[in-house]
């Protein structure tokens, strides 16, 4: 755009012209001329122009994963967990379900994890490599052509809550994987988890709770 500055005044234009000081304006009043000047240049400048030249804003809005819907028909979402599939019990997996994977789901995983362990966070079940038609796990129970992480007993599968102390919380997470994981069969457990989590594009959570005792 092509800014047009205001045409100057008397005492500009005198003061331009070579006339001398005195006979025009004094000089606090030419300072404040000049300021003037200079703001409204400045102010001649705005608009198009300015909002041409100013950074974009490169920042992508992301949405949310969607999100997944675990449950289970043994316990509700932060209750215990019933003593059957504990240490003290029979100690076989409780069963699942889930809903809500999205559009571009290649491969479900189920992490299970207590971030209660004295040592830190507990790894009791990797489960990968089941496909989108299976939204639900029966008691004791691994889908045939699954993949299975070490957990952090050292043991391939599921391994039952079994809390020293107080109670803990067990997070049963399921993942809508959108590429497969880059993870193999029996891997330990942190390079499963990180692998799971790298490839999720969705994910849901069922925390039980499990009391020692």
């Amino acid at each position: 755009m092509t800014n047009r500055s205001p045409a100057p005044s008397a005492a500009v234009a005198a003061y331009r012209a070579g006339v001398p000081r005195s006979r025009v304006a004094t000089a606090p009043l030419l300072r404040a001329l000049a300021v003037a000047l200079i703001a409204l240049a400045s102010a001649g400048c705005t608009g198009e122009d300015d909002q041409a030249s100013a950074p974009a804003d490169t920042s992508a809005s992301r949405s949310a994963p969607g999100s997944i819907t675990v449950t289970s028909s043994a316990f509700a979402d932060g209750a215990p967990i019933p003593e059957e599939f504990t240490c003290r019990g029979a100690g076989s997996s409780p069963p699942l379900a889930w809903t809500g994977l999205p559009a571009g789901t290649q491969s479900v995983a189920l992490v299970v994890l207590d971030p209660d362990a004295p040592s830190g966070t507990f790894v009791h079940w990797v489960l990968f490599a089941m496909p989108t038609s299976q939204q639900e796990l029966a008691t004791g129970t691994t889908p045939p052509g699954t993949m299975q992480a070490l957990n952090s007993a050292g043991d391939r599968g599921w391994t039952p809550p079994c809390p020293p102390s107080g109670t803990h919380h067990y997070g049963f997470t399921v993942y809508a994987l959108g590429e497969p994981p880059d993870v193999l069969d029996g891997a330990d457990p942190e390079t499963a988890v990180r692998a799971i989590e790298d490839a999720a594009i969705a994910e849901g959570t069922l925390t039980g709770l499990v009391s020692a005792g």
